[in-house]
């Protein structure tokens, strides 16, 4: 994964993990967060649940041994504010007693009925707070819905129009009130993980909605995944090409005086150039 086309590398010391071999999975995480060359990726650990005796082991081992590289830790199954504030003050306090001169970032996985109850006030917990995302299978079975799948779309979730069967998306509530808790307090909303790596057109389907609703990027647990989810999350030629001249028309308008414009025979006006914006920036950041 260190020479993927992944911008994040996540090394998971939680769900992947037997109890029996935390401990070792935690020394070969830190061994090679200093051993191997991870280029400009974002290097993230997963650490264990704070309803777990693992997580605290976790943190001080990972920030007392694994040096400078570590640029992030995902906290796991987060319900309310309270559990970032713990994770917070521990790094804190282990930052200065060892004098780190690199502050580490936060991602937080939505897994619970509590941590979407809280998702607003978990996206404003702290000021290490850079990412949020969904872990659809935890919190799945939180909420107690009947399914064993991990994203996408589900076999009984469906309308019936004329005898004809309409599968609709059962986490896109979820997802937009992440990107909404995110988008108020300055957080990046990410997709989580699509369970069915064999199903590249149910992985495609998925990245495009959560795309759509404002997610800048989606979870690979296979590398095959990696090529789609850059393909659909990196705004097309064409895209970024007509966010430019909805831009280019709009500075015309404004020069005319004018508050709207027509462009390819539809309305365009000042929201226009919000929505542009975001396309244009998006490009920007990737390219």
């Amino acid at each position: 994964m260190a020479s993927s086309a992944a911008d994040v590398v996540n090394l998971d010391l939680e769900d992947s993990v037997a109890p029996s071999d935390k401990d070792s999975a935690r020394a070969n995480i830190i061994a090679a967060i200093s051993d191997i060359d991870w280029g400009s990726k974002v290097l993230s650990v997963r650490i264990n649940g704070l309803d777990t005796p693992y997580w605290y082991r976790d943190v001080v081992e990972l920030l007392e041994q694994a040096g400078e590289r570590l640029d992030q830790i995902m906290i796991p199954k987060v319900g309310c504010a309270a559990d970032v504030y713990a994770v917070d003050a521990l790094v804190t306090a282990i930052e200065a007693a060892k004098g780190r001169s690199k502050k580490i970032n936060f991602e937080v996985i939505i897994e619970s009925a509590a941590g979407i109850a809280h998702v607003e006030e978990i996206a404003a917990s702290s000021p290490r707070m850079v990412a949020m995302s969904l872990g659809a299978a935890d919190f799945a079975a939180s909420m107690g819905m009947q399914t064993t799948g991990i994203g996408g779309t589900q076999e009984n979730y469906y309308m019936l129009r004329e005898g004809a069967k309409h599968w609709s998306d059962p986490w896109h509530w979820a997802q937009a009130a992440i990107v909404a808790a995110c988008r108020t307090h300055g957080v990046l909303p990410v997709d989580g993980p699509f369970g069915d790596f064999s199903d590249d057109d149910g992985f495609r389907a998925q990245a495009c909605r959560s795309a759509t609703l404002g997610m800048v990027g989606k979870w690979a647990i296979h590398p095959k995944q990696i090529a789609i989810a850059n393909e659909v999350f990196t705004p097309s030629a064409e895209a970024v090409a007509e966010a430019r001249e909805i831009l280019a028309a709009m500075e015309q308008a404004k020069a005319n005086g004018e508050g709207a414009t027509v462009y390819k025979g539809r309305l365009v006006d000042i929201a226009s150039i919000k929505q542009a914006e975001v396309i244009v920036r998006q490009s920007e950041l990737i390219s």
